[in-house]
């Protein structure tokens, strides 16, 4: 069902008509805003507007003026009926059915109409024309049209390809994409001899992008070989966009439909065990080179099905790497792999994305090969490169919600498998109990990452986590169990140019009355951002030498106490007995 959209100004009858296909539209004066609404009255994201099926709803987003159907005030969802008006500040829009019959034919010639209100029509306060931002309209059209015969040889690929049958049959993977492979080039050579494939378009793609979206992650499949992109958000079948070099990006990637992008959360989160549906409409996944996912949808998502996907590096990041990006220094490299060697507890903190468990990967590198280390983790992620590793990974219950592994059991079962180190890759619950007790219990070397906003806000958060595992042990026990296990925190964050850094490295020193006490070994200051928004700064000892220097030749370890001084600036490498590490 299409339907057609309706810029009205009052008196003049309608000024601009749209066509819209099933989705969700943002409305509003932004320029990210689906349907566009440059006036001073029209908040940023206004409403969102729903076409599905024959139903259209049109839903307020907290905007300052409101949204008016009718002269009435909305309050939440409302249904539009065939002469419904929507008002938003001075903008006047008629969304309308158009059946089949009356839809118009795509052409490849024709100039595909802004959605957005223009000056001409609708003037703004100060009759200044605004500018548009929206595509190119023959890119818009061209993407149309490719995907309405995307769907035509899709339809007649399900047709001719029978997958239950191809199944059932004992066809393996490899043969089925075989199959699917000569089917989808057979119906596109037919298409492009019987001269209906439009002008433009690469048949070669064509079939590549069809092969994707039936057997693999559809338009997701180049931004996944695409090693500039870090992070892939999927905000319904209409709007993709990716992270590159920590900046946000749209895309000219679409799925078909909704169901389009359901076909892929699925193709995802089957092969390990998960589901979602309307039982269960979120859940947590991987990827089979690591990479995590999230999914949601709807009811819980009103923009349609959305996908996050947190891309790992195909290449695992060196300490060489890091150092390059500015995410640290030499010397605080060498310290943290003294750290290491020295079995000090170590937590790895900071916000969402600010680059924690590639942190925490990188530390369990400086492990020693003759350790036998055990992972525990929501979704596996790490890839550790020592040759005796454990890998445990938690369960989400099953359909009649039983069965759930979670994160504590596999904490509490992993002492019993006599592990040398125990790395943890989020504590955002009970189990940092478990964890602080393994780490005061003789499992020394342990290392594990938290969300905080400082080293400092780390101990709260330890605290109130350890609470969260229903034990009422008293504010002063948590806190010695804190300040004994805990050595090291180091603290990462994303800054506003995009860049990952480590802002902090800090040695817990024990416990003073009601305080856990630290100090800051290096840290970081910006001191200003220069004229391309990179952040420009220092990244330095603060003079403090930790407790434990004085152990480090019992440990066959040597490293020069010039890396604390602030005022040298001189890169200090870890000697370890035997030669150099």
């Amino acid at each position: 069902m299409a339907f057609s959209l309706d810029f009205i100004r009052p008196g003049e009858g309608t000024a601009t008509r749209n066509t819209l296909e099933d989705g969700s539209y943002l409305v509003g004066r932004g320029t990210a805003c689906h349907i566009r609404l440059p006036f001073p009255d029209v908040s940023e994201r206004h409403a969102l507007l729903l076409l599905r099926g024959d139903r259209a709803q049109i839903e307020d987003l907290h905007s300052a003026n409101g949204t008016y159907v009718n002269g009435m005030p909305t309050d939440g969802i409302v249904e539009l009926l065939p002469d419904s008006v929507i008002q938003i500040g001075e903008s006047m829009l008629r969304v309308s059915h158009i059946s089949d019959s009356q839809a118009p034919l795509p052409d490849p010639q024709a100039q595909s109409p802004k959605l957005e209100a223009q000056s001409s029509k609708l003037p703004s306060a100060n009759g200044t024309p605004p500018t548009s931002n929206r595509p190119d309209p023959a890119a818009v059209k061209a993407a149309a049209i490719r995907r309405q015969v995307k769907e035509q040889i899709q339809r007649e690929l399900i047709e001719r390809l029978d997958l239950k049958r191809l199944t059932v049959s004992g066809v393996d993977r490899a043969g089925l994409e075989k199959k699917a492979t000569e089917k989808i080039h057979e119906i596109v050579e037919q298409v492009r001899t019987n001269g209906k494939l439009p002008a433009g378009i690469d048949a070669a793609r064509l079939e590549r992008e069809i092969f994707n979206e039936a057997l693999r992650l559809g338009p997701l499949e180049d931004l996944i070989a695409d090693e500039t992109v870090t992070e892939i958000m999927v905000n319904g079948p209409r709007q993709i966009y990716v992270e590159r070099r920590g900046k946000l990006q749209l895309t000219d990637l679409e799925f078909l439909d909704d169901s389009s992008v359901m076909a892929i959360i699925e193709r995802i989160v089957s092969p390990i065990g998960r589901r979602i549906d309307e039982s269960q409409p979120y859940v947590d996944a991987r990827l089979a080179d690591g990479s995590r996912v999230n999914a949601i949808i709807p009811p819980l998502a009103l923009t349609g099905p959305t996908l996050t996907i947190r891309k790992f590096a195909k290449r695992t990041l060196t300490v060489e790497d890091f150092i390059r990006f500015g995410t640290w220094t030499r010397n605080a490299a060498e310290f943290m792999k003294a750290c290491v060697i020295m079995r000090k507890n170590i937590i790895v903190a900071g916000g969402t994305g600010s680059g924690k468990t590639t942190l925490l990967n990188l530390l369990s590198g400086f492990i020693p090969h003759d350790e036998r280390i055990v992972t525990v983790e929501d979704a596996a992620e790490l890839k550790l490169i020592q040759p005796h590793v454990v890998r445990l990974e938690a369960r989400p219950p099953n359909i009649e919600g039983r069965g759930a592994v979670t994160i504590r059991d596999l904490v509490k079962n992993c002492l019993r498998m006599r592990p040398d180190r125990i790395i943890v890759g989020e504590c955002r619950g009970g189990e940092a109990l478990d964890m602080l007790q393994a780490m005061n219990t003789g499992h020394d070397g342990s290392l594990t990452t938290v969300h905080a906003n400082s080293p400092r806000d780390v101990i709260s958060r330890l605290e109130t986590m350890v609470l969260m595992s229903g034990m009422e042990l008293p504010s002063r026990a948590i806190r010695e169990q804190i300040a004994s296990a805990v050595d090291i925190i180091i603290h990462e964050s994303r800054l506003s140019d995009g860049s990952r850094k480590v802002v902090a490295i800090s040695e817990v020193t024990g416990l003073e009355g009601q305080n856990v006490v630290m100090q800051d070994i290096f840290t970081f200051r910006q001191s200003g951002v220069d004229e391309h928004g990179r952040v420009i700064g220092y990244f330095r000892p603060t003079g403090a030498v930790p407790t434990f220097f004085e152990h480090l030749k019992s440990r066959g370890l040597r490293l020069d106490p010039a890396m604390f001084d602030p005022t040298l600036d001189r890169e200090v490498h870890l000697e370890i007995a035997g030669g150099n590490a």
